[in-house]
């Protein structure tokens, strides 16, 4: 067990030894879509990379979830098959939201400096794919006035 300072440690590390292995600007916030974004999370069990919709406006919310869920058969077959695609995902502090996002295949840890790499290149290359889908389509993804 870790003190919380030793965890918080091991976190920067992790992500600082991220940044050194692919340094590379990642879209994440920069989708020009308020409150769409992707994110890389990684904990003591696994690993994701995921798009989450979490406009505070409900409609908006499902306008961009069915828009990306329109275009499933081709992220799926062309960028990411393993994709899981969830309408009414919950966040551990409760707040509802959509959500796309893809597994590691096995159980890694961010305390494990052995699984690192194996994460890192987990990250960089199912988000290389999801951001390279979402540049394809993101004028349909973005024009509200644009019906699923």
């Amino acid at each position: 067990m870790f003190s919380k300072e030793e965890a918080l440690q091991i976190k920067k590390d992790f992500w600082t030894g991220f940044a050194n292995t692919y340094p590379r600007k990642w879209l994440l916030h920069n989708t020009r879509i308020k409150d769409v974004a992707f994110k890389f999370y990684v904990d003591n069990k696994t690993a994701q990379v995921a798009l989450e919709i979490e406009p505070k406006d409900e409609e908006k919310r499902k306008i961009y979830y069915e828009k990306i869920e329109s275009l499933k058969s081709i992220l799926l077959e062309e960028f990411l098959s393993d994709a899981i695609f969830e309408r009414n995902y919950y966040l551990p502090n409760g707040k509802l939201i959509s959500r796309i996002w893809i597994d590691i295949d096995k159980k890694v840890s961010v305390n494990n400096k052995t699984s690192w790499q194996e994460i890192y290149d987990f990250f960089a290359d199912k988000m290389t794919q999801f951001e390279l889908f979402f540049y394809e389509y993101e004028d349909y993804i973005r024009d509200l006035e644009i019906n699923t």
